[in-house]
């Protein structure tokens, strides 16, 4: 007992003075061996450790580890790290660190899974070498032996950053004849050609053919590698049965199709109906509270239609830019506000320009100068509320596992047709010993 005190300290310290040296060692080790030692160590340090290894030798590693340590290690690794170690696992192993991925990051891995039908990202593979900048030529040589004796030969290796963005491609005759000590970052090749995983197969076997190339990386909006596609697995149109059955068991792709059934589309439809029915009548509860100074001025009913039809145009088109981001995962976690104030900066320029036409309109219409001032007004505030809810709506909505697509314009509508009227009819009340 006291020998494995005074082990497990110095493993430790060892690992956090040369993380690099340390995962070298560890890939020597048989990964029985190499569970062991991370089994012994702190969670933190081993989520540290994990990332620096090669994807399938830590797949492997933790293939070898006890229900205890996943329940531990699972929670706090990284979606796109825990997509990427289950392609790699047995079959039989993926549904036991499975039992240990719930809530939140369940629904992550999902939408790491899902790939359009006919993309690259159906179609990548996972098995490749990818090294990080820092690594030196040496090390990275050593690290390619060890690998080679367990199936992982390649011509080509790939560096990536410490955000596992791509950053180029390393040639192995470049890294023979490199200084030993010389870091990858400055034997790579910084001009290398990547592949988006929602690039369509068809294109992306194009590319390849102009280019004479047998196998391309494949990035997402960010750049971070996900995988490799091989020009032969595109011709073949081969894909993996590993990613289609980890698809099914975290329910990717699950929501409505093209071709669902009937039964399936009305029960994902039906409900929605309902709810937008709801809604409907709040917006008719804004406009009868209003009666009053509607029934004396009639002419604001007129307006009513295009202070609606503005606010809901004005707000699909933020909800349609950020509904394609989302599944082209283009926004980061950290900029989801910066998009949200973005969509509320251009509503309120749209507002401004449109409201002055709309005011000018009214004014041209009725001669009345107040009520172009009250549309004008109306128009610039429900703009910029549809931006801001055109944005945040389906981002709020994703976060609380709800589908976007399928709810997000109707939420959105009742916002515009809500906030529209009240602004609109709200001014007119304000306004109305200049209107009477």
């Amino acid at each position: 007992m006291d020998e494995q005190n005074i082990y497990i300290p110095m493993v430790t310290k060892f690992f956090e003075h040369d993380m690099s040296a340390a995962s070298h060692i560890l890939e020597g080790l048989t990964e029985e061996q190499a569970a062991g030692i991370l089994q012994s160590l702190p969670p933190s340090l081993v989520l540290r450790i994990v990332k620096n290894l090669q994807i399938s030798y830590a797949a492997a590693i933790l293939d070898k580890t006890d229900d205890a340590f996943l329940q531990r290690i699972a929670p706090q690794l990284e979606p796109q790290f825990l997509a990427t170690v289950l392609v790699h696992l047995p079959k039989e192993s993926r549904e036991r660190l499975r039992e240990h991925i719930t809530g939140k990051l369940e629904g992550e891995i999902r939408e790491q899974l899902e790939y359009p039908e006919g993309s690259v990202g159906r179609t990548m593979t996972t098995d490749f070498l990818s090294f990080r900048r820092n690594l030196q030529a040496h090390e990275a040589i050593d690290k390619i032996r060890a690998l080679a004796q367990k199936r992982y030969p390649s011509s080509y290796a790939y560096v990536v950053d410490e955000e596992n963005r791509l950053i180029g491609v390393l040639n192995m005759r470049d890294l023979m004849i490199s200084e030993p000590h010389q870091r990858l970052e400055t034997i790579i090749r910084k001009e290398v050609f990547s592949l988006h995983c929602f690039v369509d197969l068809q294109e992306a076997a194009g590319e390849l053919a102009k280019r004479k190339y047998f196998a391309a990386p494949v990035v997402d909006s960010e750049n971070r590698m996900l995988g490799v596609v091989k020009a032969e697995r595109m011709i073949r149109g081969v894909r993996e049965d590993a990613t289609k059955d980890i698809q099914q068991m975290f329910g990717a792709g699950r929501d409505e199709r093209v071709f669902s059934s009937i039964r399936f589309s009305l029960k994902k439809r039906l409900p929605w109906l309902h709810v937008n029915l709801v809604t409907a009548f709040m917006a008719a509860a804004v406009v009868a509270m209003f009666e009053g100074i509607i029934a004396k001025l009639t002419v604001l009913a007129v307006f009513l239609p295009v202070v609606a039809g503005q606010g809901g145009n004005a707000g699909a088109q933020s909800l349609a830019v950020v509904m394609r981001g989302i599944v082209m995962r283009e926004i980061p976690k950290n900029k989801k506000l910066a998009l949200i104030i973005k969509e509320g900066k251009l509503g309120a320029i749209n507002g401004a320009i449109i409201g002055v036409v709309t005011a000018l309109v009214a004014w041209f219409w009725y001669g009345s100068t107040y009520l172009g001032l009250v549309i004008g007004l109306g128009m610039l505030v429900n703009l910029i509320c549809a931006g801001l809810s055109g944005a945040a709506i389906p981002l709020l909505m994703k976060k609380a596992g709800i589908d976007p697509a399928q709810s997000s314009s109707i939420i959105l509508t009742t916002v515009t047709d809500v906030i529209g009227f009240f602004a609109f009819l709200g001014f007119a009340v304000l306004f109305q010993n200049y209107l009477l």
